[in-house]
């Protein structure tokens, strides 16, 4: 009798203090944005490392079981109920903004759950794969500096072991429902678990941070740490690598599909749509954004056309292409450490000019790094975020897989996109606000976040550079690179457009070489829509841009549209345009 009264009364007390959490979360706001980060980082324990909540280093997602999205769909409705619970109108307008941020999230994840992607859980271009290797090269975001770090990537790596396994069990599930890959991304999956198979111990991309222990460790801790990397490198995950290399030559390949784009999926209508919604924050649909693509590739050749003039070239545009691409004067380096020292060069010319734009700066230090190697053969140029406590700098990673063949033509155009005043400026500022809540400070939207990067390069002659007519016609070259997105994106994934059309869409259009068209070609097939972000959200910039100068005339002030625009970190386009138009309402 004592023990069912002790039962009850536990009962009683946990259903108390879960009822007390649900109502506390209802009654203060800032206490759901706090749960619902918390949650988050829960549910993806890779991102959160990338964004230094490190209580959560040793965790791994299997983010393509069932298990998992349950966990997901369970998350979504908690959120969406815990919004229907809140009265907005006591919220401030920077908490209406979270409001509205986590309400867009919850809808747009919840449509994406519909469909079975998880049969697909890996390709070329990012995933767990992948960011666990840049993990474990023990200079990016995984921390190495105690035993304890070391502890949770060892337990980290042992569960990628069996993430790996997990991944192969959904892709077979996969080749049974006609749900897989391109031929085309598969062949280039192969190689990246295929070269971490390597037998050789010391060479081994998951030994770097054992290369790399502290002085301050003891030796019997550097012994220990030792042999347990090597165990778990070789008993575990090198088999790993192998097995999946195996499945991926010897299954996964001949079963992949001849098709491109996901359109050619039973629910690949759908998903598309999903995905366009989700990276351009807009109800576009994708005809309006091929439509969108091609009057804007059409201006831009207009301009071309302008720099080809002045250069005094006298063929065709297509061949001042060619002529752009294979120029000798435009690849001068022998050592990939030139490259890097150039793009060091680039950033103490703008230097000097940045406080003429931007009031608001960011405290957090930046570098420049070449890329991996383990991935530099089908990297993108990219920016990683530091962290905001200063532990970790914010990175430009600079791919360099044949310097004989760089090409500086876009480098200028490149810097402002990746580094300064683009990615580097927007993550770090919104990191660094404490007034926003921490799951904000942590988020992205492709739209704002690409568009704002994007938006930032036609500040280049204001910042200094564009001075030679081919780094100008790089920028050039760059925008259409991303207005040839919005055609070949929705011409894959809407139009039935196969990887040659694309392929030659852009080298019709654009002065890259085909080296550097396939893998982006292939990019977009891997992550359909992502690539549609940057032009929409630049032109949204521009847009507001341009009414704000109209609307305010002579109390325009760029560094104020900059900080108006920067200040609360990334949103849906939609809150971004409300939020100038106020500023533009107010005068100030």
């Amino acid at each position: 009798m004592k023990k069912i009264t002790a039962v009850f009364i536990t009962l009683s007390l946990i259903f108390l203090l879960a009822n007390c959490k649900s109502k506390d979360m209802e009654n203060d706001f800032s206490l759901l944005t706090k749960n619902y980060f918390d949650d988050k980082n829960s549910l993806n324990p890779l991102d959160a490392t990338q964004n230094g909540q490190n209580q959560y280093n040793d965790q791994l997602q299997f983010e393509m079981t069932d298990d998992f999205r349950s966990k997901q769909l369970a998350f979504f409705n908690k959120y969406n109920a815990a919004l229907d619970a809140i009265d907005q109108t006591q919220l401030s307008e920077e908490e209406k903004n979270s409001y509205e941020i986590i309400r867009w999230e919850v809808e747009v994840g919840k449509d994406l759950l519909k469909q079975p992607t998880n049969l697909m859980p890996i390709h070329q271009f990012w995933g767990t794969h992948l960011t666990m290797g840049q993990f474990a090269g023990g200079t990016s975001a995984q921390p190495f500096k105690t035993e304890k770090d070391y502890a949770n990537f060892l337990s980290r790596m042992e569960k990628y072991s069996l993430w790996i396994d997990s991944a192969m069990v959904y892709m077979k599930k996969g080749i049974d429902q006609g749900i897989v890959l391109p031929k085309a991304l598969t062949v280039k999956l192969i190689p990246q678990f295929a070269e971490m198979a390597t037998p050789n111990i010391e060479d081994n991309l998951f030994y770097s941070s054992i290369k790399r222990m502290p002085n301050t460790f003891s030796d019997q801790v550097k012994k220990d740490l030792t042999a347990k990397y090597t165990a778990a490198i070789n008993e575990k995950l090198i088999p790993q690598y192998q097995k999946m290399a195996d499945f991926l030559k010897n299954e996964y390949l001949p079963a992949s599909r001849a098709s491109s784009g996901i359109g050619s999926l039973p629910f690949g209508k759908e998903l598309y749509a999903s995905y366009t919604k989700q990276w351009t924050t807009t109800t576009m649909t994708p005809q309006q954004i091929h439509e969108l693509g091609l009057k804007e590739v059409a201006r831009l050749q207009a301009e071309m056309e302008k720099v080809k003039t002045q250069l005094a070239f006298k063929g065709t545009l297509l061949q001042f292409f060619d002529e752009v691409r294979n120029k000798k004067e435009l690849k001068p380096f022998k050592k990939p450490e030139e490259v890097i020292a150039n793009f060091q060069r680039i950033y103490g010319i703008i230097k000097p000019n940045v406080d003429k734009l931007f009031s608001l700066q960011p405290k957090t230090k930046f570098e420049i790094r070449r890329t991996e190697a383990f991935r530099e053969k089908t990297a993108s140029a990219e920016y990683i975020q530091g962290t905001a406590d200063g532990s970790r700098p914010g990175i430009f990673y600079v791919p360099i897989p044949d310097v004989a063949n760089y090409n500086t033509y876009g480098d200028e155009d490149l810097f402002l996109h990746e580094a300064i005043p683009g990615h580097h400026f927007q993550i770090s500022l919104q990191q660094e606000n404490n007034e926003l809540p921490d799951f904000r400070k942590f988020n992205w939207f492709g739209a704002y976040g690409e568009g704002w990067a994007l938006y930032t390069e036609s500040l280049g002659k204001e910042l200094g550079l564009y001075q030679d007519p081919y780094q100008y016609f790089g920028m050039l070259s760059n925008e259409m690179h991303r207005a040839i997105r919005l055609v070949v994106d929705t011409g894959l994934h809407s139009k039935g457009w196969t990887r040659e059309q694309a392929i030659q869409y852009s080298l019709e259009n654009e002065a890259e070489s085909e080296a550097s068209i396939i893998p982006e070609i292939e990019r977009y097939m891997a992550i359909p829509g992502q690539a549609l972000s940057y032009k929409i959200g630049q032109l949204k910039i521009l847009e507001l841009r341009k009414k704000a100068e109209t609307k305010m005339g002579t109390q325009f002030d760029i560094k104020k549209f900059h900080q108006k625009v920067l200040e609360s970190g990334v949103m849906p386009l939609a809150l971004l345009e409300k939020k100038i138009d106020a500023w533009i309402a107010s005068g100030k």
